[in-house]
């Protein structure tokens, strides 16, 4: 949405006040994201390319004297929610709507030390769609951080806001790596944001003016935090680091990350690569050969180095998460170069980056999904220069860059090409197709 929509923000306000016979006191909105380029590496520490999107979470925030949280959703699919404020639970098996915005809420609870924190009555409305890899959980996450802040009348900055509400949604079991968090608070109209991690910063990235990103939903759906596909990929890269480590005689028993080995080195991601093709095999790791490659027991792995969620997991694919990870590492910082240069065939370079990543991600990170691969498949042939899978993948969304110029009759045709099946499969609501301009960030905003 523009970032105030007035009409909107009064339909709230009226349901607001029939559901809680009051006048919201303030509102806060918190983007969802579209990442451009640079999937699965921002919890191996590497660098990512996404900009918000105009969609968003929007709450109408009431603080009152009772130490009573009451949390209601203008959707019927999403159940009202009330707790005391004081004692927050988080249910990690059940990634409930309502969990998400107890993520954000406890992670500034925590940071400041409170224990006493005061009531408050929210309303929670969103256009995001949910479980398609544009970010809906984290944009409720870190719309409830603000919601928190502003009602304990404290400050921070965007990044330590981005930084408690990355921590924060690892609440609900999801070792995520804080791409989303950063971008829905450090966003800014008009341009993507090439974000970088410890520190945490954000550099603009001037998308070409010639192109258009478009955004098409699988309508297949992933709840991120319900499976375990994308906690057994972190624990993957994870493992891949420590064996790199071992093999390059670096202490490798704090080695969390993949990007730390390439920092321990100092060598380039292309070598990287070569050193990944000499000390890890395709063929999958069993925790028996990890075991031996580590010179560690069955129980130190389970207990020391695994997440109680991927304990039982039988083989890893360490050669080709690592080769995914360095690839599209570099992959992110060849975009960013050539939005800079602006070569006059900067769209076709562009589109050729998002079609190779998107390969990695189906091939070597294995996160895509036969739908997905159909649906990029359509777009390319359709007039999109490049496209790929976007956010966690197993379903959601793809990202395709299409030439301005081209942009009416691809969206028509892709909606004929994939929405519109013989067997009437897909339902009307979740045709999520549409060109996104990148957005500006969180933000609050007084009733006046």
């Amino acid at each position: 949405m523009p970032v105030l929509d007035w009409t909107l923000l009064l339909k709230l306000k009226e349901m607001f006040n029939s559901k809680f016979g009051s006048i919201p006191k303030f509102y806060v909105r918190a983007p969802g994201r579209v990442n451009i380029i640079g999937e699965h590496i921002d919890y191996c520490g590497y660098s990512v390319l996404p900009m918000a999107i105009e969609q968003d979470v929007l709450i109408a925030v009431e603080p009152v004297k009772t130490y009573t949280l009451q949390l209601a959703n203008t959707n019927p699919l999403y159940p009202d929610f009330s707790t005391s404020a004081n004692n927050i639970q988080i249910d990690k098996t059940k990634p409930l709507w309502h969990n998400y915005f107890l993520c954000g809420l406890k992670g500034i609870q925590e940071h400041f030390g409170l224990s006493n924190l005061t009531g408050m009555n929210c309303l929670v409305d969103g256009n995001i769609p949910p479980s398609s890899g544009l970010s809906s959980s984290s944009a409720l996450v870190c719309c409830a951080g603000l919601v928190t802040l502003t009602v304990l009348g404290r400050n921070l900055s965007k990044v330590e806001l981005a930084e408690i509400c990355a921590k924060s949604e690892r609440y609900i079991g999801t070792e995520g790596g804080g791409m989303d968090q950063s971008i829905s608070f450090l966003a800014e109209e008009g341009t993507a944001k090439l974000i970088e991690f410890s520190p945490l910063r954000a550099t603009d990235v001037k998308l070409p003016s010639g192109a258009v990103f478009v955004i098409a939903n699988s309508c297949v759906e992933m709840n991120k935090a319900a499976t375990s596909q994308f906690n057994i990929r972190v624990m993957e890269c994870r493992l891949a680091a420590k064996l790199l480590a071992k093999y390059k005689n670096l202490q490798w028993d704090n080695v969390l990350r993949l990007d730390e080995v390439q920092a321990k080195l100092g060598i380039s991601l292309e070598e990287m690569l070569l050193v990944t093709e000499d000390a890890l095999h395709p063929e999958p790791y069993n925790p028996e050969e990890i075991c031996r490659c580590l010179g560690i027991s069955l129980e130190e792995l389970r207990t020391q180095i695994l997440s109680p969620n991927t304990q039982d997991v039988l083989i890893f694919k360490l050669y080709q998460r690592a080769k995914h990870v360095y690839s599209e590492a570099a992959r992110v910082l060849q975009f960013k170069k050539t939005c800079e240069e602006a070569p006059e065939n900067m769209v076709q370079l562009l589109g050729e980056l998002m079609n190779q990543s998107h390969m990695s991600c189906r091939d070597m990170y294995e996160c895509s999904c036969p739908e997905l691969d159909q649906l990029v498949d359509i777009c390319r042939k359709l007039g999109a220069q490049g496209s790929r899978l976007t956010g966690a993948g197993w379903g959601g969304c793809a990202v395709s860059i299409v030439p301005a110029d081209k942009l009416p009759g691809f969206l028509a045709n892709v909606h004929k090409a994939y929405y519109q099946r013989s067997d009437g499969s897909l339902a009307p609501e979740k045709q999520s197709l549409f060109a996104t301009k990148p957005g500006s960030g969180a933000l609050v905003f007084l009733e006046a």
